[in-house]
């Protein structure tokens, strides 16, 4: 897989930050409506270990809803401890089946993704390693599951901290990372941009 080793460094980072967790921030909000820290961590991992033919067959039982499935893989994990979770999460560092998709480029972004899901409503900053950053950025724009280009249609989309734009229109600015967040559909990433281009990108965040 071409991204592989930048997968596998993104979910060990991500077991290191669950595995400095209380309980308390296990149970938090994050920023996945209805979901918990808990439920995401699980979910990062959670197709991992799902053959296509089982992947069809929760499809068919979700009623082709992306949100159904979604629930129910991380409803097969509630029998888990947070500990089990890092432990399956180390276990997993190098991504499988759906996730491997794209050279790998599935598991980087949505791991990075959610694990800024976790961090930004509990108040702890990271510092993103650039080549990730990047590649998600570039992925997150095109990815049909993310729809980061139906968001930002008609914008320009600029990130300050690293060398890395995409679109036309009146400008969307800040941080790699609150752009990234804001191409998934983030409204808390909002905070942290500026621009003339930040009222119409407000009005298609939830």
């Amino acid at each position: 897989m071409k991204h592989a080793v930048l997968a596998i460094a993104e979910r060990r980072e991500l077991a290191d930050l669950l595995a400095s967790l209380s309980p308390a921030q296990w149970s938090a909000p994050s920023l996945c409506a209805r979901w918990s820290v808990r439920d995401v961590a699980v979910h990062v991992v959670s197709y991992d270990q799902l053959p296509p033919q089982a992947l069809a067959e929760s499809l068919v039982r979700g009623a082709l809803s992306v949100d159904r499935v979604n629930e129910q893989r991380i409803r097969a994990y509630d029998h888990l401890s947070p500990a089990d979770v890092v432990e399956l999460i180390r276990r997993h560092a190098r991504p499988q089946g759906l996730t491997a998709g794209f050279g790998g480029a599935i598991a980087v972004t949505d791991g990075l993704i959610h694990q800024q899901d976790i961090r930004r409503p509990l108040g702890l900053p990271r510092s993103i390693p650039r080549d990730r950053l990047r590649l998600a950025l570039d992925f997150a724009h095109k990815a049909p599951t993310i729809r980061g280009f139906w968001t930002v249609r008609g914008l320009r989309m600029t990130a300050t901290d690293l060398d890395w734009g995409v679109g036309d229109g009146p400008e969307v600015r800040g941080p790699g990372e609150a752009v990234l967040m804001a191409m998934a559909g983030r409204r808390h990433a909002m905070h942290d941009l500026t621009g003339p281009g930040l009222p119409l990108l407000g009005s298609r965040l939830p």
